[in-house]
This record gives C-alpha cells, sequence and structure tokens, in this order.
C-alpha cells in the first residue's frame, strides 16, 4: 500500500514537473474568423498579419479576438496586387485595369486599420500614379477623374496622417482641345513648397496649392533626384532596351537646363549620389543573350561634374561584374563586387588600394571596425586597412564556400566569431590570429546558420538544433529536435524579409539617404534603417512602428522549432541559455501554416480555411 502511494505520489510529481516545463497551449490567447478562405498570410514590418483571403484584405492585431480591418471593396486581391511600403505603415491594394496600369487602387494603414485612400471613394476613374512620400507621410496621385469632372487627367497629394485631400489640378484644362497627350511618365518629386511632375509633354513645377510656377519640355522623365538645398534638380531617362540612361540638370527656380548637354551612362542607374565632389553613378548594363561585341554584363561607376555633367574621371574603375556594397566615405568610394573583389577610388578617379582586394564570391558583410574593414563572404573573411587595402589579419580565414556564414563580436573576449562550414572560428581582434574554436556537427543533415553570443558562452543555431558551447569551444549542450518532415516545413510563411529588402531601391530617388558603412553591431545596421526616412516621419501609426522598431524582440531569449510531438505536429519553445523547453504548443496539423512575429512575441497559425490562431509568446 505504502509502495502504490509512493509511486502515486512519483508520478504526479513528475507530471507536474513536465507540466511546469512543457506548457501544453492548443487554446489559443486569440481567435479570428477572417470569413472567408484564407491564401496568404503576410506579416508586416509594424506587426500587423495582413490576412489576403477570396473576400478581400483582412487585418490582425493581438490584443483582442476582432479584426483590425476587413476590406472587401475589391474582392478577392491577389499576392502581385499588394505592395507593402518598406518602413511605412501601409500598404497599397492596385486591381483591374491593363497594361499594368490598375483601374482600382486603394491606399490602407494597417496599423490603425483606416482606409485612407481610394480611387472610389475620391472621385478617380483610374490612377496611373499612387506613390507614398516618407518623411512627408503624403500620398501623391496621378490619373484620370470620373465623368463628373468629365474625365480629367489630374494631380493630387493626400495627407496620410487624416487621409485628407492638400491640393489637386489639372494636367490639361479639360475645356482645352489639343492633340498632345498628357500622361505622367514617372515619379514625381515632391519638394518643401513644390511638387515636380514628369509628363510625356515635359516636366511641370506646381505649388503645393496646385499654382503653376513653371514647365519645361523634358519629355518622359521617370524619376528626379533634387541636392539637399532643393536648388538643382537631376532627372533621368532610361531608354527602353535600358542601353542607357541620359541624365538631365534642370533649376528649381525655372526648370531651365543648366548643362549644355545632357550626361549618358551605359545601361540604368541604381544609385546616384550627390556629393560635394561631384555626382557618383553606379549603372548596372545588361547584355544577356547579345552578341559578344556588346560587352559583358556588369555595373559601371562615374563621377560627373556637377556644372557641367562631364565625366570626370579619365579612366573608370574596373568592376568585371556587378556592384554589391557602395559606400561613400571621406576621401573616396569603396565598393564590393558580387562576384568578389573590393577597391576603392578617390574622388578624382585614383585608385587607393594599392591593387584591388581579392575576394570570395557573394559579399555577405561589409563593416566598419576598430581595426578597418571587416568584410565576410560565402568563401572567406578578412579585416583590411581602408586607407592602403592591405590585410589586416596575417591570412584570409578561408572555407569551403558556404550556403550558411554567420558571424557576431564576443566583447567578452575580444574576438570575431564566424560560422562557416560546419566549424566556429576565433578571430582575435587585437593581433589578428585565427583558431578553429570547434567542429561542429548537427543533426538532421542541417548546418549551423545562426550564431550568438550569450551570458553563459557561445550559442550556435539553426532550423531544428540548438548547441551552447563554453569559451574554449566545449559543447556544454545540444538540443536537437527532428523536423516533421519536408512538406511540413515547405508550410512555413515567409513573412515580411523580402519586403524589407526593398526598402533599398529608393535610395537612389531621394537624396537625403547616404550609402555610409555601417559599424560592426546590430545597433548601428537597426540605427541605419531607421535613418531611411521613418525617424522623420510625424503621425500616430508611424510613431508605433518606429517603436516597435526600437524594441527589443520579445522572443530574444527564446527559439521557436517546428518538430514532433506526441500527439502531432507542434512548436516547442526553446530557452536560449539553458536548452531547457519551457512551453509546447501543439498545432495538430500535418502541415502547419504559421508565422512566429520574433518582436512581438506572437505566434500566427490558420487552423482552418476561415480561421487563424493567435498565440502569446511571451508567457
Amino acid at each position: 500500500m505504502k509502495t502504490s502511494t509512493l509511486i502515486k505520489t512519483a508520478l504526479c510529481a513528475f507530471v507536474l514537473t513536465a507540466t511546469a516545463v512543457a506548457q501544453r497551449a492548443e487554446t489559443p490567447d486569440f481567435r479570428y474568423d477572417t470569413g472567408a478562405k484564407i491564401n496568404e498570410m503576410t506579416l508586416t514590418q509594424g506587426g500587423t498579419m495582413v490576412v489576403a483571403t477570396n473576400d478581400g484584405l483582412v487585418g490582425i492585431k493581438p490584443g483582442s479576438n476582432e479584426l483590425l480591418f476587413n476590406f472587401t471593396d475589391y474582392g478577392r486581391v491577389k499576392p502581385e496586387e499588394l505592395s507593402y511600403i518598406p518602413f511605412a505603415p501601409y500598404v497599397v491594394v492596385a486591381q483591374g485595369g491593363f497594361a499594368g496600369i490598375s483601374s482600382k487602387k486603394a491606399v490602407i494603414d494597417y496599423i490603425s486599420g483606416k482606409k485612407l485612400f481610394s480611387t472610389e471613394d475620391n472621385g478617380w476613374k483610374m490612377a496611373t500614379i499612387v506613390e507614398v512620400y516618407m518623411p512627408q507621410n503624403k500620398l501623391i496621385v496621378a490619373g484620370q477623374r470620373t465623368s463628373k469632372e468629365k474625365f480629367a487627367s489630374q494631380v493630387a497629394m493626400y495627407d496620410l496622417n487624416t487621409g485628407a485631400e492638400d491640393f489637386r489640378f489639372n494636367l490639361v484644362d479639360p475645356g482645352k482641345v489639343t492633340m498632345r497627350n498628357f500622361a505622367v511618365t514617372g515619379r514625381p518629386l515632391l519638394l518643401k513648397d513644390r511638387v515636380l511632375v514628369p509628363t510625356s509633354q515635359g516636366v511641370l513645377s506646381k505649388t503645393h496649392s496646385g499654382d503653376t510656377q513653371w514647365d519645361n519640355k523634358l519629355k518622359n522623365v521617370q524619376w528626379m533626384v533634387a541636392n539637399e538645398a532643393e536648388s538643382d534638380i537631376y532627372a533621368f531617362i532610361t531608354n527602353d532596351n535600358k542601353s542607357n540612361t541620359k541624365i538631365y540638370k534642370i533649376g528649381s527656380n525655372n526648370g531651365a537646363e543648366l548643362w549644355k548637354d545632357e550626361a549618358k551612362v551605359k545601361g540604368v542607374v541604381t544609385n546616384f549620389e550627390i556629393l560635394p565632389q561631384g555626382l557618383a553613378v553606379v549603372s548596372n548594363t545588361y547584355n544577356e543573350g547579345k552578341s559578344v561585341f556588346a560587352g559583358r554584363s556588369e555595373s559601371k561607376i562615374a563621377m560627373l561634374g556637377a556644372s557641367n555633367g562631364e565625366d570626370m574621371w579619365d579612366k573608370a574603375p574596373k568592376t568585371k561584374g556587378y556592384v554589391q556594397h557602395f559606400y561613400i566615405m571621406d576621401d573616396g568610394i569603396l565598393f564590393g563586387i558580387y562576384d568578389g573583389g573590393i577597391n576603392k577610388v578617390s574622388y578624382d578617379g585614383k585608385t587607393l588600394f594599392k591593387k584591388p582586394l581579392k575576394t570570395g564570391e557573394n559579399i555577405l558583410t561589409m563593416a566598419e571596425t576598430d581595426q578597418g574593414l571587416i568584410y565576410i563572404t560565402s568563401e572567406d573573411a578578412n579585416i583590411v586597412n581602408l586607407d592602403s587595402g592591405e590585410q589586416i589579419w596575417k591570412k584570409p580565414l578561408k572555407y569551403k564556400r558556404a550556403d550558411a556564414v554567420s558571424s557576431t563580436f564576443d566583447n567578452k573576449n575580444n574576438r570575431y566569431l564566424i560560422s562557416a562550414d560546419e566549424k566556429l572560428f576565433a578571430v582575435d581582434a587585437a593581433s589578428g590570429d585565427v583558431s578553429e574554436l570547434s567542429n561542429n556537427k548537427f543533426e538532421g543533415k542541417e548546418a549551423p546558420t545562426g550564431v550568438d553570443v550569450r551570458n553563459g558562452g557561445i550559442l550556435l543555431t539553426s532550423d531544428q538544433n540548438l548547441m551552447m558551447l563554453d569559451w574554449e569551444g566545449g559543447k556544454t549542450w545540444h538540443e536537437y529536435y527532428r523536423a516533421p518532415g519536408k512538406s511540413a516545413l515547405g508550410a512555413i510563411i515567409a513573412g515580411v524579409t523580402a519586403v524589407a529588402s526593398a526598402a533599398g531601391s529608393v535610395a537612389a530617388a531621394n537624396s537625403s539617404i547616404r550609402n555610409r558603412i555601417a559599424k560592426y553591431d546590430a545597433q548601428a545596421d537597426r540605427d541605419a534603417d531607421l535613418a531611411g526616412g521613418l525617424a522623420a516621419a510625424s503621425g500616430a501609426s508611424v510613431a508605433e512602428m518606429l517603436k516597435r522598431f526600437k524594441a527589443t524582440a520579445a522572443t530574444a531569449n527564446a527559439q521557436f522549432i517546428l518538430t514532433k510531438l506526441d500527439d502531432g505536429v507542434g512548436l516547442v519553445k526553446i530557452n536560449k541559455d539553458s536548452g531547457a523547453m519551457e512551453k509546447e504548443i501543439l498545432l495538430k496539423d500535418k502541415k502547419p501554416e504559421y508565422q512566429v512575429d520574433d518582436r512581438g512575441g506572437i505566434l500566427y497559425y490558420k487552423a482552418d480555411n476561415n480561421t487563424i490562431y493567435a498565440y502569446d509568446l511571451k508567457k
């Protein structure tokens, strides 16, 4: 009898302990009925989950079981009809029309849930241009009005804080008879006291009240950029086959061309920097499929004189590939090539490195350190002197071409840690001595994809593995959770990373963004991202988004792994410092579709065709 009681007591204690360590969470903290079949889920930069359904778009923001918004004006919305504005709380919906021109467009603030603009609500029959401007927090629309306004071609600006119209004007007087076609041909340029609109007949300068200041005959401009004082405007026109781009300089006060002849560069301009020394231009040529006499596909770098547009360099630096990194330094331009190679050229065209630095392919990292420039590629790593290009480390760290390379700085031991080719290398920051700290064999045919310095040691991670090493590289613990199968892993939703990467594409059209090289630490990178304009913008939704960017990730001390539990497929929450399992979430689905919001600490799970569950991972 006593034996039976002891067994029951021990068993009860075991169950209670197991429950404390691995809390079941099949019951969600929030549940959302989308009202229609779910087609796609996207976690936005602002933290709202936007769900595309057969009826439209649904917004989810945990805190209640109510939907944040349910946009059904256009019915089912396809993925290609959605544009998430990088570093801004807006999604643009474009639907219908032909030849790439959408007849219906709407702008939704996905943080507040408000529809700020739609062509139908604002009297537009068709919108050819719907452009968001940050940090001004404005929207510029161009297109054709409805029959109530005689189908006039107009341009308007709206305040995205309120959705109110700031001004609107006609491109052509609706009563005027003309054989000329007036159409907006590119992105308007919003300045402090005016907006410049490129059209098929020339550039128009309008005040913020819609009054005409001037117009010129520079037709079919595609985009423009202004200097910091907004006194000089640079306009770009790329020909149809993308073989060259013409650059024009026009005066802000009267629209007159300020150069005797336009500047011409080969290919498509991908970066344009207005500097005290001149105009730095990067353009890409695309010669695939042409004859061998057309030249190779590569990036071109040029420096043009701001006063006349003429090439300032007798000999442009050779790239022999596409420019992957491009940074403005005090003494010149630093650039890295995807195919391998780093070089630096002064503003007067002289090569500053003794010779071009040879590197491995795919330069993953270029950043400043106290010792010089650190570069990490898919094949090697080193630190080089930024003045001469000479190597600081005695010899570059080389490894087999790795699909996953990660690195961090170990402040406690003053060393760089680089994980590649299933090995962890340590590089002493003072001496440059390289050592192999450990050889890490993960299970499940995985290799480490992340390295993190924790209070108690060095953490290596992958999708299914976590391994803690001590400071000498010895294994402290290793946890592995078998993947439930490739089919289940393939159902994980990609999230917002692809959206964030689009932010770089707006840099060339915004003179306030400079390609300054960042310091080798996470905070510098985060600050560089915010420098794109969000930090200077106003509005409640922008403030909420900025607060999210600045906050530490809610799940910074845990990793979530999809695996096979006793009762089916689910997620386990693993403590990064101890390796202990803190929570199980049974999803009861062989092919679960889910998304983890690391910053907000929320798991979104598609429970069935119409329902999404949200779990609070901070508990």
